[in-house]
């Protein structure tokens, strides 16, 4: 990353609990102000559960560009191909982000095996939604899950998979950035307002909907889709941000 990118992150500012706009915070300050709770014993483990939120960017920007670079040399796409791929890509991520999200990381906990899935892969999340360092998948299981992919796709689309995969991975980049703003920052934006205020509801108000979190389109789709009234748009969700 360039120095002036790091300059420009590295100023970023939230809001300071309660609501006080004269004190703000730089990222490294709302992560060490951040709430936590432990998750492992092992203490190990448990430092390996927490992560830096630019961590994925680091990764997978790198990685991207290699894809679309081997698409454009080693293959015979044509620009408009490619480019088609890329944004099929990045359409399939909204989709198995939604279907993780409610059918994975939300799996009803009936037994015990089902109720520890739940808590390791997302319910840490919902027990501690401020934890600054446990808002983007650790690598030590987004790799495996990337390479896994990479080869899944190219043996389902041996002409396409490079472009295809670089899409996929720059929704789920652009995921990762988005969730972490939704609950440190506050843009003017009316689509990250939107999106800010469906992830709250689903956080405050309706757990068991509002599974997509870039577009709702899926939650429509599977009839998961919960609106928010006028007192819900008040909903404190405990970020000291403005109110939804």
């Amino acid at each position: 990353m360039c120095r002036t990118a790091r300059r420009r992150i590295g100023r970023l500012a939230v809001q300071a609990p309660g609501g006080n706009m004269a004190k703000r915070m730089t990222i490294k300050e709302a992560m060490e102000k951040s709430e936590t709770i432990r998750m492992f014993e092992n203490p190990l483990l448990e430092r390996l559960s927490h992560v830096h939120p630019a961590t994925p960017f680091v990764i997978y920007i790198p990685v991207i560009g290699v894809l679309l670079y081997f698409a454009v040399t080693a293959t015979t796409l044509s620009a408009l191909e490619i480019a088609a791929a890329f944004a099929a890509g990045m359409l399939f991520w909204t989709f198995i982000e939604y279907f993780l999200h409610r059918f994975i990381f939300h799996i009803p906990q009936t037994i015990k095996v089902f109720k520890a899935i739940y808590f390791y892969s997302h319910g840490i999340h919902h027990d501690a939604p401020r934890d600054a360092t446990r808002l983007v998948m650790p690598p030590g299981a987004s790799i495996p899950l990337a390479v896994a992919l990479f080869f899944l796709f190219r043996y389902a689309s041996p002409v396409y998979y490079l472009p295809f995969m670089g899409g996929f991975i720059t929704g789920y980049v652009i995921y990762d950035f988005l969730h972490f703003s939704v609950h440190f920052f506050q843009f003017k934006s009316a689509y990250f307002k939107m999106i800010r205020r469906n992830h709250m509801m689903h956080h405050y108000r309706a757990p068991r909907k509002n599974f997509g979190f870039t577009s709702p389109f899926w939650d429509y789709v599977g009839g998961s889709y919960f609106g928010s009234t006028a007192e819900d748009r008040n909903v404190d969700d405990h970020s000291g941000l403005k109110p939804l």
